[in-house]
């Protein structure tokens, strides 16, 4: 499926821009499909909040823990008044659905298991690839939050390292409304850091490389449109800015691992892959 120039590409970047890859019937279909989700979803159920604008924040509550055999809401920090009511409608207040669209919900699931995800995949090195998280990303209108510099590699450790993420553009993705940004430089840059989920459910992030993350001018925003999928490997930094605009910037995400590597007991992530 991928040239010899675009897997070149890859290796040489750590990312790969698949422009308009997917149709906007299929990014709609998608999109359709999580505002029904967030439709069904009882509020008062959970107050969950999902934020990674702090380094040190490893606070994540059972109802985080336990959803990566599920498909649970979470809600933008900015969602709530100071007086714990929803500051806007339940549909522009949720930060990301999580973490098992690609197993349980049939939409998603279809889309995930799809030969180009696979193909892609194996394309890319990964000759048992396996699905470990799906989330649907809403980066709503003015409440958007930060997501601050990082590595998914952190969250999904393997030995060798094989994670590689999916981020696809269900809508226009600009600076205006906080599109992905990634290190120019950051192909091979060293994992600085590991998630860690203990036995009795404690967190930890852990420092691994003493080192700083990048400056925020060595940053290349990725402006794409609906439809575009990019391809970036589980060592490459990456961020978002706040959405501050009018118009929210819809991101359906995978995290797919070789069924080869060992994947670390301390991952957060404790379902068993999906192979595709």
């Amino acid at each position: 499926m991928l040239s010899a120039e675009q897997i070149k590409a890859y290796k040489q970047q750590g990312f790969l821009v698949l422009h308009e890859h997917f149709s906007l019937d299929e990014m709609q279909q998608l999109r359709a499909e999580a505002l029904n989700i967030v439709d069904n979803f009882d509020p008062n159920l959970s107050r969950s909040i999902f934020s990674t604008e702090s380094e040190s924040n490893t606070n994540r509550d059972d109802y985080f823990l336990s959803s990566d055999d599920k498909v649970r809401c979470f809600f933008e920090e900015d969602a709530f008044s100071e007086s714990g009511e929803l500051g806007q409608e339940k549909a522009l207040s949720i930060n990301k659905i999580g973490h098992a669209l690609h197993r349980l919900n049939p939409v998603f699931s279809n889309f995930s298991q799809g030969s180009d995800i696979a193909n892609i995949a194996r394309d890319l090195g990964l000759r048992q690839p396996e699905i470990r998280q799906s989330m649907y990303i809403f980066k709503q209108p003015k409440i958007g939050g930060v997501i601050r510099w990082h590595q998914d590699a952190t969250y999904f450790y393997t030995t060798p390292q094989t994670v590689i993420t999916y981020w696809l553009a269900i809508e226009d993705a600009t600076l205006i409304n906080g599109c992905l940004q990634v290190d120019k430089q950051g192909a091979h840059f060293p994992l600085k850091e590991q998630f860690k989920r203990y036995e009795n459910d404690s967190t930890e992030l852990v420092q691994i490389e003493d080192i700083e993350w990048p400056e925020n001018d060595r940053a290349l925003p990725l402006e794409v449109k609906a439809g575009t999928l990019v391809v970036f490997n589980g060592v490459l930094p990456h961020f978002s800015e706040a959405n501050r605009s009018n118009k929210s910037r819809h991101a359906f995400t995978l995290h797919l691992t070789c069924r080869s590597a060992e994947y670390h007991t301390h991952n957060w992530i404790r379902a068993e892959g999906l192979a595709i």
